[in-house]
């Protein structure tokens, strides 16, 4: 890439429902600069409502990228979205000094922010296979894999993150290795300014913010959405919060108080490890909102 030391990226980070996107928006206007997503659930356009992609109006009040632009039946990875997000950046710093990226998603920040190691992928049968253990035994499978295949990386994951278990897994068995021996972690330098911020808020009252959006969710015609994906619902794009809960109600497993109940539970534990996925880093200023 140029150097763009005179260019700034400014990450707007935090849990859900802190108000990333409104905060994002208003930056953009005051800079009159683009946004980039770093939302992983908002990239595909077919979860609207449960992942809280921003409006029309919103989409209307800054230029928007990375939403919407994948359908759930795309394969995507974080890689992938490195490339693709640092490519769009040299475009648009080419305009402008300023631009936003925002997002919850820690894994994709971090992919901006410092650069991911380039592992290989496994191929689509050996993923087809992964994918298909996965929906009859769940994600005990994985858990017990990697454990077995690779037990330091094991004592470090998010246990119930399957997507990072999954590629974990895709990794070991495609190339004979641990995953954990193959990830360098060394950070890339970026010939560009990054200038990292947490949104964050009181935990009750953020709580208070994620159970009235989960109703809003609700009255905006969320369980309507998930009906429509229900043909597809072993997509991993479609095993997240919001979704998978209402998949349980639609198969007659628990009522739909219980399911709204536990979308917002749910959604509360992410919210707690977005907070604590960030706190590992001495380079982000946090802001209480």
């Amino acid at each position: 890439m140029t150097d763009y030391t005179n260019k700034e990226l400014i990450v707007i980070a935090g849990p859900t429902a802190v108000g990333k996107t409104s905060y994002a928006i208003e930056l953009a206007k005051k800079y009159k600069t683009e946004i980039l997503s770093a939302d992983s659930r908002q990239f595909y356009r077919e979860l609207q409502i449960g992942t809280a992609a921003p409006t029309e109006e919103e989409l209307a009040a800054a230029p928007h990228h990375f939403i919407g632009n994948l359908s759930i039946h795309d394969y995507y990875n974080v890689s992938m979205y490195e490339q693709e997000a640092i490519h769009l950046i040299e475009d648009l710093f080419q305009k402008h000094d300023k631009l936003i990226v925002v997002g919850g998603s820690g894994l994709y920040i971090d992919a901006l922010c410092y650069g991911i190691d380039e592992l290989p992928d496994a191929d689509k049968s050996l993923r087809s296979e992964i994918k298909r253990r996965f929906a009859e035994e769940g994600i005990e499978y994985l858990q017990k894999e990697v454990e077995r295949l690779d037990p330091d990386f094991y004592k470090v994951v998010d246990k119930n993150n399957h997507k990072r278990l999954q590629r974990a897994l895709e990794v070991c068995l495609a190339t004979g290795k641990t995953y954990s021996s193959q990830r360098t972690n060394k950070k890339k330098s970026r010939p560009f300014k990054i200038r990292k911020i947490v949104l964050n808020m009181e935990r009750e009252l953020l709580y208070e913010r994620i159970n009235k959006r989960v109703d809003l969710m609700m009255e905006a015609g969320l369980l309507d959405e998930v009906k429509s994906l229900l043909p597809n619902r072993e997509l991993n794009a479609l095993k997240t919060v919001g979704y998978t809960e209402l998949f349980r109600f639609l198969d007659g497993d628990i009522s739909l108080e219980q399911a709204v109940t536990d979308i917002k539970t749910n959604s509360r534990r992410y919210s707690k490890r977005q907070v604590t996925w960030f706190k590992r880093y001495d380079d982000f200023e946090w802001i209480t909102v």
